[in-house]
């Protein structure tokens, strides 16, 4: 294993290194690191605290992963950070452990990809096939799903969940859920309609995409109360999984509102 670490390395000797591990020149590695087989760190990435980094994951330089959260609440309590396989964690990305004041934890899933200087902070649980891009942050306690997309400049406020399959336009400013196939933009994000590139992208059916559309408008009308359109579209796409998932997502009650159509009006929806 040597001959993949750069003598200019520092590496704790309690650090647990996996087998193939590349760890390039001025990296410096924590007592209480953990990296898996076949991680690779190019030069001048910093990894510290109860940090776990899984199999296959590539880190490029100046990344610093696992230092104290930006958060004047931190006391020094004992809190990690676990990274799952296959991540690509570019330039000047920065990801902080958890706190007290959630569950001690932040965790990203497998297959993201977070672009240069991109953020995520105390005690956010990022999912699968995330991408950020060039720095959108994720402030503390953000939640992220499967396919999530944020782009370029976004910035997700504390605590807003962000669903499945969603994608955030760049330089918006997200205060507000976001529902699963949900597409937001703006400088105080409203929702623009689905995802409809993404859900073709990932091989959604016409049918599936249609029926998800339907389900929004009722869901966005202007119409009734939105618990009167949410009782509408479970009675209506029982059967959709899709919509029932976005049921599902509001029903949960996170603690933002959830964000919604500008003027509460969906006809704008892009068609399919």
């Amino acid at each position: 294993m040597t001959e993949n670490i750069h003598k200019t390395a520092i590496i704790s000797e309690t650090a647990q290194i996996g087998e193939n591990v590349k760890i390039g020149p001025y990296c410096v590695i924590g007592d209480k690191v953990q990296l898996a087989d076949n991680v690779t760190l190019y030069s001048h990435v910093v990894i510290e605290g109860d940090t776990k980094i899984g199999q296959g994951t590539v880190v490029f330089p100046f990344a610093s992963i696992g230092h104290i959260p930006q958060d004047l609440k931190y006391e020094g309590e004992k809190s990690s950070v676990i990274i799952g396989k296959n991540n690509v964690i570019r330039e000047h990305v920065t990801i902080s452990p958890g706190t007290k004041g959630d569950a001690l934890v932040t965790k990203i899933g497998d297959n993201c990809l977070f672009m240069v200087a991109s953020h995520i902070a105390h005690d956010c649980v990022v999912g699968n096939n995330v991408i950020l891009a060039n720095n959108a942050t994720l402030a503390g306690h953000v939640k992220v799903g499967d396919f999530a997309i944020i782009g370029g400049l976004a910035a997700i406020h504390q605590f807003v969940r962000i669903g499945k399959h969603a994608m955030i336009g760049g330089m918006s400013g997200i205060e507000n859920d976001v529902i699963p196939y949900g597409s937001a933009m703006g400088e105080r994000a409203s929702l623009s309609g689905l995802n409809l590139v993404g859900l073709r992208r990932r091989n959604f059916s016409r049918d599936d995409i249609h029926k998800l559309r339907n389900a929004y408008r009722v869901l966005f009308a202007q119409e009734g109360t939105l618990q009167e359109r949410i009782d509408d579209v479970a009675n209506m796409f029982e059967e959709n999984k899709e919509a029932m998932e976005i049921i599902e997502f509001i029903k949960q009650n996170g603690s933002r509102a959830i964000c919604q159509p500008k003027n509460g009006n969906a006809k704008n929806e892009q068609a399919a």
